[in-house]
């Protein structure tokens, strides 16, 4: 089993770059590889709860987020300076997620066989 990383830092409406690296985490965990995911910059919107993407005309994908620990998909990491700036607490997520520092993304990366960035 290898150790992956799908790395996220585009905002939840840019595009469809969290949409690609949902499925992508997806797609590792269905086949039974070690995936973590972790969301910094304006990736950590994706995660805030109450949003409505439908008003934007968006298919509302947020709620496949939730589904992710079905997929045994555990280590969901975000970046603490990147809530910090968007004024966001672990609470406001719509998962459970791992808040970590820059020294701990930088090990979790240098522990990876597989970084995907998107």
């Amino acid at each position: 089993m290898k150790n992956i990383l799908v790395i996220s830092q585009h905002g939840p409406f840019d595009d469809q770059h969290i949409r690609e690296s949902l499925d992508t985490t997806l797609i590792f965990a269905a086949i039974e590889q070690n995936i973590s995911w972790l969301l910094s910059g304006e990736a950590v919107l994706a995660l805030k709860k109450n949003q409505q993407p439908e008003q934007l005309g968006i298919k509302n994908y947020f709620k496949t987020i939730k589904t992710l620990e079905l997929y045994d998909v555990e280590n969901i990491y975000v970046c603490e300076k990147s809530l910090m700036d968007f004024n966001l607490t672990q609470e406001s997520l719509i998962i459970d997620v791992k808040v970590a520092n820059f020294e701990q993304q930088r090990d979790l990366i240098s522990q990876q066989h597989q970084v995907v960035t998107l």
